[in-house]
């Protein structure tokens, strides 16, 4: 608590486990996502160059829970800690735009977000609404094909938002790694790999590859433990 209170800079990095108290599941913890579907078959571009309406329903669907879960204690707790620093990154892997719901500003959604599909050829946007992407207006009037604004597998980020989170972790006095698996990368590398004197701290129901060599380590749901951390800062 202490390496908080003094902190000048503080980087959060979230990933899909923050969203699972809101009733969204997880990527590879028990019941992810990935465990009754290939990643290959609706995250990839050859997945959807292969079968644009099996990805399009899926993510139709993603959608739709989206938009129906509410952000939770978690987000909330990160909201309100992003007015108690001057200099505060929020860095998300998810695209469920919970973050942005709860009230997060300075958001950089490092995977995209399920707010727009975007035209694979000209880049034409559109909005979505709850219902997604209707099946038969994935081809586009220019000739590419209207696929979700995310990052998929094999995919770069997106230039600018990825520059402002290596510029935040490198001059991080603390990193809170919320909820992520830590095997994505090269989010996952913010943790760990641009600043050497960050303390870094781990809330997270299970063990990761990084919970070795972080300096602190929070068994427990972010929605419990955020609250906590952030109610204390602010007494």
């Amino acid at each position: 608590m202490t390496r908080l209170r003094r902190a000048r800079c503080i980087l959060a990095l979230t990933g899909s486990g923050i969203s699972a108290e809101s009733g969204l599941p997880t990527f590879r913890g028990t019941g992810g996502l990935w465990h009754d579907h290939r990643v290959e078959e609706l995250a990839s571009p050859a997945g959807f160059a292969r079968d644009p309406v099996l990805v399009w329903s899926w993510y139709n669907q993603r959608l739709a829970a989206h938009r129906r879960a509410s952000p939770n204690a978690g987000h909330y707790a990160l909201a309100h800690l992003e007015t108690l620093c001057a200099d505060f990154t929020l860095a998300t892997q998810n695209v469920d735009s919970l973050h942005k719901r709860a009230g997060s500003r300075n958001l950089l959604e490092l995977h995209g977000n399920l707010r727009e599909a975007r035209c694979s050829s000209c880049d034409a946007r559109r909005p979505l609404d709850a219902s997604g992407l209707p099946l038969d207006e994935i081809e586009h009037e220019c000739g590419g094909r209207m696929r979700p604004d995310i990052v998929w597998f094999g995919e770069p980020l997106p230039r600018g938002a990825w520059l402002q989170a290596e510029r935040a972790a490198s001059r991080a006095d603390v990193i809170l790694v919320v909820g992520t698996s830590a095997v994505v990368y090269p989010a996952a590398a913010l943790a760990t790999r641009y600043n050497a004197s960050a303390y870094v701290a781990e809330i997270n129901l299970e063990e990761t590859p990084i919970s070795a060599g972080v300096d602190f380590v929070l068994r427990g749901p972010a929605a419990r433990e955020l609250p906590r951390i952030v109610n204390a800062l602010s007494s």
